[in-house]
């Protein structure tokens, strides 16, 4: 490339904001860890009914199995060290966290153990936790389990005929979290919806999602009904199952709220949205004082081999942290020699794109993409001080899981990361061990600094 065109291209990419500068990678350093370990479970409530009492009786398709630790926990052709059922409810899948002026941070268990069909029996839960880096341990304060007793879910929840009325991941996948004042609001993955409970964590809110003045709806939309006659229309969504608010960000005043899709919206042609000629996240601002969408979204381009975010949260008034990540996990050094045949000593598809990016979505690109500022590579964390207790690279802290879904910023030059765990279905650190739930303090001045 002569440099005349090599300076036009510059040019252009400074002035549209779309160009290289997302290829930009910053300096990452370990400075604490803390582990729960992967099967730490906590007794349902006193008076949540017996049905609770136990969790995963419906990993089976097709089966109910009630005899506890009979049935294996898999990633793929991978048997790990947890077997279902569980005797109360686990307190793992964190996907989303936020830090807190006390020290402590909010977090939250997602819907369970995967999906709609298999998680009625998974309690719904909020969790405030301490992590201690000197230590390497992480303290759950306090478990703030969800409940709908004053009816506001517009639909049948599971515990439906009960006096509490718990609810469970068959009625909401809730993946995100911002605390507020009053309660918290969470995104949700089925609807998806932006949900509000207060500080008992009772519901008060269940808010369609709407874009562009059209309802945004997942096949697991409570509304939807298949038809009875099969040569009917099936009914009509916008967005893949899982593709819901996987992040959730408030404006530093708190009268923003920020929901990013987890997945693309699917087009009337079936075509997903794009921005910069790849595949394009929504992000969707919410007036919080009116509850109300306020008709303004960006867009959120995926890198070349990724496929989905996994949690968001603002920086400062324009700027955030986003993770992007692919759909692998494990390292490449135990990759299957033929990744189309798994087998259960080896990863089939070794994680390659695990990053947090810093984005800037102003004003001045309202409805267009959001400028990807650069990157902090998950893969390549360095650890010269030794501080990692898992992992097996020297000198190098990494994070092979399929899904890492915590990230917020603790100072001006330490943000937090942790993974969801999957229990008992992700195996990314071992080709055989259910992945503990791994909060890592990350040194990134240079980054959170970056214009």
């Amino acid at each position: 490339m002569n440099r005349l065109l090599l300076s036009t291209v510059a040019l252009a990419a400074l002035f549209t904001g779309t160009a290289f500068a997302d290829d930009k990678e910053f300096p990452a350093k370990l400075a604490g860890q803390a582990i729960l370990p992967a099967n730490t479970l906590t007794p349902a409530p006193s008076d949540a009914p017996d049905f609770l009492k136990t969790s995963g009786k419906f990993t089976t398709p097709g089966k109910r199995i009630e005899k506890l630790g009979t049935v294996d926990g898999k990633d793929g052709a991978r048997v790990t060290d947890v077997k279902l059922p569980l005797d109360g409810q686990p307190i793992q899948g964190f996907s989303g966290i936020k830090t807190m002026a006390d020290g402590t941070f909010w977090t939250l268990s997602d819907n369970g153990f995967g999906s709609k069909a298999n998680s009625s029996d998974a309690m719904l839960f909020l969790h405030q936790v301490k992590l201690d880096w000197a230590s390497n341990k992480v303290e759950v304060v306090k478990n703030l389990f969800l409940s709908d007793p004053n009816k506001i879910a517009p639909f049948p929840i599971t515990m439906e005929g009960t006096q509490k009325r718990y609810l469970t991941g068959a009625d909401f996948d809730i993946e995100s979290i911002q605390p507020v004042a009053d309660g918290f609001w969470l995104g949700e993955e089925f609807g998806p919806y932006l949900i509000k409970v207060d500080a008992l964590g009772q519901l008060t809110d269940v808010i369609p999602t709407a874009v562009d003045g059209k309802p945004v709806k997942s096949p697991d939309n409570q509304t939807l009904s298949v038809p009875a006659n099969p040569t009917a229309k099936m009914p009509v969504f916008n967005l893949k199952r899982s593709g819901g608010y996987e992040g959730l960000a408030m404006s530093k005043d708190g009268s923003k709220l920020y929901g990013l899709l987890e997945g693309p919206l699917y087009l009337e042609d079936g075509k997903v949205e794009q921005a910069d000629g790849a595949t394009a996240l929504r992000v969707i601002e919410f007036d919080i004082a009116s509850k109300a969408w306020t008709g303004r979204t960006w867009l959120y381009p995926l890198a070349e081999k990724g496929v989905a975010i996994g949690d968001f949260n603002m920086i400062d008034e324009t700027t955030a942290l986003v993770i992007e990540r692919d759909n692998g996990a494990g390292t490449k050094d135990k990759a299957c020699a033929d990744p189309k045949q798994p087998k259960p000593d080896c990863f089939d598809a070794p994680a390659e794109l695990k990053r947090v990016y810093k984005i800037e979505m102003s004003d001045a690109n309202v409805g267009k993409a959001v400028r990807k500022i650069g990157y902090i590579d998950l893969m390549n964390i360095k650890d010269p001080d030794n501080k990692k207790k898992a992992g097996s690279k020297d000198g190098v802290y990494d994070m092979p899981f399929v899904t890492i879904e915590n990230v917020d910023v603790v100072d001006a030059t330490h943000i937090v990361i942790g993974n969801d765990n999957n229990l008992p279905f992700s195996a990314g650190r071992a080709v055989d061990k259910a992945d503990d739930n791994e909060f890592s303090l990350l040194e990134v001045g240079e980054f959170l600094s970056a214009k």
